[in-house]
């Protein structure tokens, strides 16, 4: 697989790369203002509710992914990497939560309380939008599903016909994951194209829990 069957097109600029001593420390790498002061002189709360524009989610978004597109055998290959990369995030992204919320923080201990969480408190800070559905899978009792009608993801996707099955949303599954696995919920989280009539992006995250969660909670029930 090779760039040009890439589904994110990066025009190039023709730029020169910009000399190490221009605003960068040898020791750090890091870009300092007149003040002399980096990205982690910042309170955390100072971007709590800044949002990024959707142009630079779009193009940092596809650089990751032409970066995942690399030595992998296949869809299922790439949106394995997908994944790994928003299991990253979310494992940094719960702990900037719980960080924010402080003493105010509450640590779920019901599986109906972590996907409320999920669906509501995390989608929301990450989309500036809740989720649009957060189901139970009636055959299996260690499945549930919590859907997008257009995750942001896959917004700005083009597809190529020999990559139609990719969905982008397996990089949220990986978020998802992580948060579960940071809450004692260790499961499976995985995405899906799930069309509709009205939303032909929709994409339906299924969770499969590990069979000790469902033990322990028989046994809160229970108790």
């Amino acid at each position: 697989m090779n760039r040009e069957t890439s589904p994110f097109r990066t025009p190039s600029t023709g730029a020169s790369p910009t000399p190490k001593h221009a605003s960068l420390t040898a020791s750090t790498n890091l870009r300092y203002s007149l003040t002399r002061k980096s990205i982690y002189d910042r309170h955390l709360n100072r971007t709590k509710t800044s949002e990024l524009s959707k142009s630079a989610f779009a193009f940092l978004f596809g650089e990751m992914v032409q970066h995942a597109q690399k030595k992998v055998y296949g869809v299922q290959d790439l949106e394995k990497k997908l994944n790994q990369h928003g299991y990253a995030v979310g494992q940094r992204f719960l702990e900037l939560l719980l960080w924010r919320d402080g003493r105010t923080a509450k640590r779920e201990t019901r599986i109906l309380g972590i996907l409320q969480f999920i669906s509501h408190s995390l989608y929301r800070a990450i989309f500036q939008k809740a989720a649009d559905t957060l189901e139970k899978v009636r055959e299996n009792e260690d499945e549930y599903m919590i859907s997008d009608n257009d995750p942001l993801v896959n917004a700005y996707v083009s597809v190529p016909k020999e990559m139609s099955q990719l969905n982008c949303g397996a990089f949220i599954a990986g978020i998802i994951e992580a948060v579960l696995d940071g809450h004692c919920f260790p499961a499976k989280v995985t995405a899906h194209t799930a069309p509709s009539e009205l939303w032909p992006g929709r994409t339906v995250f299924l969770i499969k829990f590990e069979p000790d969660v469902l033990e322990r909670e028989a046994l809160r029930v229970g108790g």
